[in-house]
């Protein structure tokens, strides 16, 4: 395995971890009486920070895997991380799969297979002189599709809006990622457009993703993030930035991304991590199915 699809992976596994560990963060916090002392608080909700820290670990992976792999491979196991989430619910919160979600596991795992064997390596292409304020009118594009989303009155519709506007920030993160050249020294970055860029369209994502789940339901904003995120940047990558696919491979890819990108749209309930089962109650039939647990609403990157 290379460094740039082992850095795929681990953004995967980070990113995937760091939202049970905030979901138990919050949970833990939310039980405490009210008006407890903030270092008690501090206390119960350590798993937060922690996933806070896993989220920067993540996002350093990507950034490491987009220097040799092209955009539809990183973007997509960026995405599977809700699998890792949807494995860590069953392991530590004890949150029950059903059917169609552990084939949409197999689905992302065979998916994701499929676009490393089809994938071929390399820097990007060298971008063109202007590629850094393409970027930045890309983040004003976003910035209008918050701005359009919030003066929306119709909540289906704004959640809609600001989903897409969501994928397209991410989405924007990964193309800056993937044609950053690191400078040195690193003050050098202050001065960097493409760096700037990457900031916008960072803090964007994050605020149309937070304020997509207060008007939507977690799985319609996670499916329209995750398939805004993961197929712009792949196109991008394809048409402008030089992303390749081994010769002969083009049905491999094709198939592979469909499977990966359809898996974790199907997994995008588990974008939160679902509340545990609940105890039997009493007057329920022993032996009944207990009923489905509904997401937990916890604003972080899917």
């Amino acid at each position: 395995m290379g460094p740039g699809l082992l850095g795929a992976l681990l953004a995967a596994l980070a990113y995937g971890a760091a939202t049970v560990l905030q979901a138990i963060g919050v949970r833990r916090a939310t039980t405490l009486p009210a008006g407890a002392p903030f270092l008690r608080r501090a206390r119960a909700a350590w798993p937060y920070a922690v996933g806070l820290a896993l989220d920067g670990l993540g996002f350093l992976a990507s950034v490491a895997a987009l220097r040799t792999l092209p955009l539809f491979l990183v973007e997509s196991a960026v995405a599977s991380s809700v699998a890792v989430t949807a494995v860590l619910s069953v392991l530590v919160l004890h949150v029950r799969l059903g059917a169609v979600e552990v084939v949409a596991l197999v689905a992302v795992a065979a998916g994701l297979a499929g676009l490393a064997l089809a994938a071929a390596s390399g820097p990007a292409a060298q971008p063109p002189a202007d590629a850094a304020w393409w970027l930045l009118a890309a983040a004003l594009l976003v910035a209008a599709l918050v701005a359009l989303g919030l003066r929306t009155p119709d909540r289906r519709l704004a959640a809609v809006l600001l989903s897409v506007a969501a994928g397209l920030g991410f989405g924007g993160v990964g193309v800056a990622a993937r044609l950053l050249e690191i400078p040195s020294p690193l003050w050098q970055l202050l001065t960097n457009g493409t760096a700037w860029a990457l900031l916008a369209h960072a803090a964007l994502a994050t605020v149309a993703y937070a304020l997509a789940l207060s008007r939507g339901r977690v799985t319609t904003v996670a499916a329209l993030t995750f398939a805004t995120e993961t197929v712009v940047p792949a196109l991008v990558g394809l048409m402008a930035l030089g992303d390749r696919v081994v010769a002969g491979r083009e049905p491999l890819a094709a198939v592979a991304f469909v499977v990966t990108l359809g898996g974790c749209i199907a997994l995008a309930g588990r974008a939160e991590p679902a509340e545990p089962a609940q105890p039997a109650a009493s007057s329920r039939t022993p032996g009944s199915a207990g009923p489905t647990a509904a997401p937990h609403d916890v604003s972080d990157r899917p």
